[in-house]
């Protein structure tokens, strides 16, 4: 199993990205892909998850009303699109899959790809 996740770069405050994570190696469409963010000293944690199951869509507190997470089973593809960054979005952002249809916590993720490292500056 792979995942390979991009889209990663340097913007200021206000700007968007698009975030995107390639699986490869399992039956995509009944796995679940979630996006984590990491910062150093603060551990990992959880960002979006979109449920293979029946498409619902979970975000941190931080990110609703600015993050959109969507996924493209022909192509084995998620997105993460990233609007309105703030400073405190900066982090590595991973992407991870889970076998669970409704997964957030770190423990239900089985294989993670390398992160991109999002930065945004004030």
């Amino acid at each position: 199993v792979q995942l390979q996740a991009s889209g990663g770069g340097s913007v200021q405050a206000g700007g968007s990205l698009r975030l995107s994570c390639a699986v490869s190696g399992l039956p995509f469409s009944i796995y679940t892909v979630g996006w984590f963010r990491h910062v150093p000293g603060q551990g990992r944690e959880f960002v979006s998850t979109l449920s293979y199951r029946d498409r619902v869509t979970y975000y941190a507190d931080s990110a609703k009303g600015r993050f959109t997470i969507s996924r493209d089973n022909a192509k084995n593809m998620v997105y993460l699109q990233m609007d309105n960054l703030r400073p405190e979005d900066t982090g590595v952002y991973s992407c991870a899959t889970s076998a669970r249809a409704r997964a957030r916590d770190l423990y239900e993720y089985d294989y993670w790809g390398q992160g991109t490292l999002v930065t945004v500056s004030s």
